[in-house]
């Protein structure tokens, strides 16, 4: 339970929906910023201006899986206003509060380090991530199917990358009789690979193995499909880019060459949000309660 503490929400997408919902009937209070456009408002939860005064009492902050870009500034897609986080109002916070995001970029991660707030990014711990992992594979199917005029079943798929969304997309391909090469940098991933009956090739191999794919698919948060890989792979191939921006391909060259090629972060807010929503929520709410029992405990 989180009776007594203060959660407040700083702008968001509908994922954020399922959490404020799950703090509610936690018990705690809570507080909205930027939703002031929301349809249906929730019950136990007041809607705010981003003030100084309110911060002051905030025991957990919760920005957009996003956090913040390099200016500060906070999306939410239930608001017009703009919404700035600055150092001014991360210092309002007590010494005892904790902000929550997806991730952090260098501008919050700074602040918080100057201010002395604990800082957590979500999507780096591993359970929120292979959740993920699961809407994100959805997502890409959605598109593959959506942007070929080729079934999955028999198509030549290559999938770079075997971190937690590169695992789960290379098996569910597999279970759907593609044939998948799977692109690795690490030996074990090599290892791991075989045992799940793929066709592994090191990442320096890449453009000797896309003369004849029909999907590629990019996990690695690195630019990985170049010119010397795209010059390669046949016109009618298509690219679905699941790495966070700006993504692992030359989209400039892929353009030039007639390649359809797609960038596509945060697909579980985009086709499975309220699934998104609780999977954040679940996890989230678990780490406050987890908060709250170890300040009683050391009380």
């Amino acid at each position: 339970m989180l009776t007594g503490k203060h959660v407040a929400f700083l702008g968001g997408d509908a994922r954020q929906l399922e959490v404020i919902k799950h703090c509610i009937e936690l018990n705690a209070k809570v507080t909205l910023f930027g939703f002031d456009n929301l349809q249906s408002p929730f019950n136990g939860a007041s809607s705010r201006d981003l003030s100084l005064d309110v911060l002051k009492t905030v025991d957990m902050l919760i920005l957009p899986i996003m956090g913040t870009d390099d200016d500060g500034h906070v999306d939410s897609i239930f608001t017009t206003k703009k919404m700035v986080l600055t150092e001014e109002h991360i210092r309002m916070l007590s010494p005892n509060s904790v902000i929550y995001t997806g991730m952090a970029k260098s501008y919050l991660k700074n602040m918080c380090d100057r201010c002395s707030i604990r800082l957590v990014e979500l999507l780096k711990r591993d359970d929120v991530a292979i959740y993920n992992s699961i809407p994100t594979v959805e997502g890409a199917l959605m598109m593959a199917i959506q942007h070929t005029n080729i079934t999955i079943h028999g198509s030549s798929c290559v999938v770079l990358g075997l971190g937690r969304v590169g695992m789960t997309l290379a098996r569910t391909l597999h279970v759907l009789g593609a044939q998948v090469a799977l692109g690795v940098r690490r030996a074990d991933h090599m290892a791991r690979a075989v045992e799940m009956g793929l066709k592994p090739f090191w990442m320096e191999d890449l453009p000797c193995m896309v003369g004849t794919v029909d999907l590629l698919f990019n996990t690695v948060p690195a630019l990985v499909v170049t010119d010397r890989v795209l010059s390669q792979m046949p016109h009618s191939s298509v690219i679905i880019d699941l790495a966070s921006k700006p993504g692992g391909v030359d989209f400039g060259f892929a353009e030039k060459r007639g390649i359809k090629a797609m960038l596509a972060p945060s697909l579980p807010g985009i086709v499975a949000s309220k699934t998104a929503g609780r999977i954040l929520a679940q996890t989230m709410t678990r780490l406050m309660a987890e908060e709250v029992r170890i300040k009683e405990e050391a009380e």
